[in-house]
């Protein structure tokens, strides 16, 4: 499988919740990164703390939460995932649409980092009951 094909099939297990997918695509040591100014955005360590601290937090934070792919930019040992974020929030009931890239390093065909640049205003935006 090749690096992209890594990627695309993290992707659909993500989309699938397919939690044991994503325990086989990637490194027992996956470091995974949101930005800090992403709502929960934290560095996680292994795929089991990313599972609960990040997919099942999504799902219980967002309705319909979703990344929409654009371009898959490959570089070598490295994925570039080009999309953006869309989701409604559970409390404000506000939607969010949001630009976001995503880096992936593979090590041996797995998936060992990602690291995750996003539009984060309009994310926290979302969050915010109105007035």
């Amino acid at each position: 499988m090749s690096n992209i094909e890594v990627i695309q099939e993290l992707y659909r297990a993500f989309r699938e919740k397919d939690y044991q997918a994503f325990l086989e695509i990637c490194t027992e040591d996956i470091e995974w990164i949101q930005n800090k100014g992403f709502p929960g955005g934290a560095t996680y360590q292994g795929a089991s703390e990313v599972i609960e601290g990040v997919f099942k937090a999504n799902d219980n934070n967002w309705e319909n939460f979703a990344y929409h792919i654009e371009e898959f930019l490959d570089a070598g040992n490295s994925i570039v995932v080009i999309g953006s974020y869309t989701g409604r929030n559970r409390i404000s009931g506000n939607s969010m649409s949001s630009a976001a890239a995503h880096i992936y390093d593979l090590r041996d065909g797995k998936v060992c980092r990602f690291r995750m640049f996003a539009d984060t205003k309009t994310i926290w935006n979302a969050t915010a009951k109105e007035v």
